[in-house]
């Protein structure tokens, strides 16, 4: 029973890994290697909530795919760093740290995204992107303690 048990954790571990290096892939895809060529200049912005602002203030004067894209897309797309990280470190299961974390390595990418203008800084992706991890992170919270009950 013990043997059977720790090679569906192999297993487990094996198709997280490959799962987390897919989703690492498709994020470079989408945030350094797409088509987003942002005329040459640095665009930025500093100000928390300016742009999250614009987007919900004039939305009815915007694509709506680009208003859904911003907005939530910023979101969704970041859900799985707080399932993975939280899983391949328990270090990341506590709020405050995932949300370093995620500031982090958001913060490095949006810089590499506005000095290889594929993109911009904004802060406001950096909170969006942060608030996507903390949701990821309450989804894994809850099904780990789903599955401990469940033993």
């Amino acid at each position: 029973m013990y043997k059977q048990a720790y090679s569906k954790s192999i297993l487990f571990n094996l198709l997280l890994t490959v799962a987390a290096l897919i989703y690492v892939f498709i994020m470079l895809h989408l945030l350094l290697y797409r088509d987003r060529y942002n005329g040459g200049g640095y665009s930025y912005n500093i100000v928390p909530l300016h742009t999250i602002k614009q987007y919900i203030f004039y939305r009815h004067h915007m694509n709506w795919s680009i208003w859904f894209t911003n907005i939530f897309g910023n979101i969704l797309l970041f859900i799985p760093i707080g399932i993975f990280a939280p899983l391949f470190r328990v270090k990341y299961r506590k709020p405050i740290r995932l949300a370093a974390f995620t500031i982090v390595w958001i913060a490095i990418i949006e810089l590499i995204q506005m000095l290889a203008h594929v993109g911009s800084f904004d802060i406001d992706d950096i909170i969006l992107n942060t608030f996507g991890a903390l949701l990821g992170l309450i989804f894994t919270s809850i099904m780990l303690f789903v599955y401990r009950k469940s033993k």
